[in-house]
């Protein structure tokens, strides 16, 4: 790591720390103004942020990026809106900061509350997605935070843009502007900068792939809170109706690619496979699907798109017009298949018969399960939590879309009237 990287990491990160001060002690109101002026400005001055993501996107495609990380790098009018909306729907949630999550005197006559408080200053390491610029700065300011980001060099230009547009708009409510940091140089050496900074950095927060997420969770010396990747599964049951089932796959792989709530993986129940695959698998065909079958599946796929499955295809996530299909021998294989090559993010089944869904939804660990609903769903917005920072795949302190709640801890408040302890 060269010591100007290191240090101008440091510099910018004890500059957003002294701003996550005034941001901790704001009221409710002044830190909602600041969003919506966020939002405001995004609208403002979307045809900046869309010129400068179109350089990215130049660049990207130059250097050969597949399409589903272009796709998630693309940023469009309707993508601007919806960050916005975004932080509009921030702002009008209730305030998390403050609350008294529990109260009670103690023996000694002592008061004691436990209170919600921000976090401090959130890190947020990310890839191709600059759309978490915005999200990040915005749940971050909502509970009275301070962040750092630190993008993509793909999203480099798109990240930067979009993080000065927001700094401005805080900047004008009266809070430093510090509060939303970006780093701008494209040194790799930077995130390992970042993640050095115990002690002035209280959380870091990567959102990509395994590679970067892996790196934090080894390296960091500031405590993770871990995204995973999605290998999402739908297990279509021999109870389930095929049409909805042929309607939630395609929804759930299709629908976006480069996601991860997009499936990746289809199981199927064996008895039921001949009637079922052959109309599914020419549907994905249609859509440009390539198929990653075993030899049930195979023997089934009357498609162009198809090529065997190695065992490597039932943990992969491709991000990419991609699915691995596989027949299983009822429930008890599809339960210990998902969760053995699961990533423990989003997982359906489909079925008419209760009893199976209802295991299903016990059995299988992952961060959301469904039944008879597309994976697409795990979503902050869609789960009514506002703008997301992530979908946790880990279990302790956040897990799912974790948005603006997971960006506060608590502190207990102690009032006395001179006791002291014997």
């Amino acid at each position: 790591m060269t010591e100007d990287v290191q240090a101008y990491v440091k510099t910018l990160a004890l500059a957003a720390k002294e701003a996550s001060r005034p941001l901790g002690f704001a009221d409710d109101a002044a830190r909602c103004a600041a969003v919506r002026a966020m939002a405001g400005a995004l609208r403002a001055r979307a045809d900046e942020i869309l010129a400068a993501n179109v350089l990215d996107m130049d660049a990207a495609r130059a250097a050969g990026t597949n399409e589903g990380l272009l796709d998630r790098l693309l940023l469009t009018p309707d993508r601007i809106e919806s960050m916005a909306c975004g932080l509009e729907k921030l702002a009008d949630l209730p305030d998390l900061v403050g609350r008294i999550l529990e109260e009670r005197t103690i023996d000694c006559g002592l008061e004691l509350q436990k209170v919600s408080v921000p976090l401090g200053l959130v890190a947020m390491v990310y890839e191709a997605r600059p759309n978490v610029t915005a999200d990040a700065a915005g749940i971050c300011i909502r509970t009275g935070n301070a962040c750092i980001l630190r993008g993509g060099s793909l999203a480099q230009r798109s990240c930067v843009a979009i993080a000065h547009v927001l700094s401005d708009a805080v900047e004008a409510c009266g809070f430093p502007r510090e509060a939303v940091t970006v780093i701008e140089t494209t040194d790799r050496a930077a995130t390992g900068a970042l993640m050095a900074l115990r002690g002035v950095v209280d959380v870091l927060i990567p959102r990509g792939g395994a590679g970067l997420i892996q790196r934090c969770v080894r390296e960091s010396l500031v405590p993770v809170i871990e995204t995973g990747t999605g290998n999402c599964h739908v297990y279509v049951h021999e109870s389930a109706d095929f049409s909805r089932a042929r309607a939630i796959v395609m929804n759930a792989k299709t629908q976006r690619v480069g996601v991860c709530n997009a499936c990746e993986s289809l199981l199927v129940d064996r008895s039921v496979a001949a009637d079922f695959l052959p109309e599914m698998l020419s549907e994905l065909n249609a859509a440009g699907v390539l198929v990653h079958g075993d030899e049930t599946v195979r023997d089934l796929a009357f498609i162009t798109g198809f090529v065997d499955a190695t065992d490597d295809d039932w943990g992969r996530e491709y991000l990419a017009l991609e699915i691995s299909v596989k027949c299983v021998d009822g429930l008890d294989e599809a339960v210990e298949h998902i969760n053995r090559y699961g990533t423990g993010h989003s997982e359906a089944i489909v079925a008419e018969d209760e009893a199976a869904c209802e295991r299903f939804l016990r059995e299988v660990d992952a961060a959301a399960v469904y039944a008879n609903a597309s994976t697409r769903f795990t979503d902050g917005g869609e789960f009514g939590l506002g703008a997301e920072i992530g979908i946790s795949t880990q279990k302790l302190h956040a897990r799912g879309p974790f948005a603006a709640e997971a960006l506060t801890t608590y502190k207990y408040v102690v009032r006395g009237n001179g006791q002291v302890r014997p």
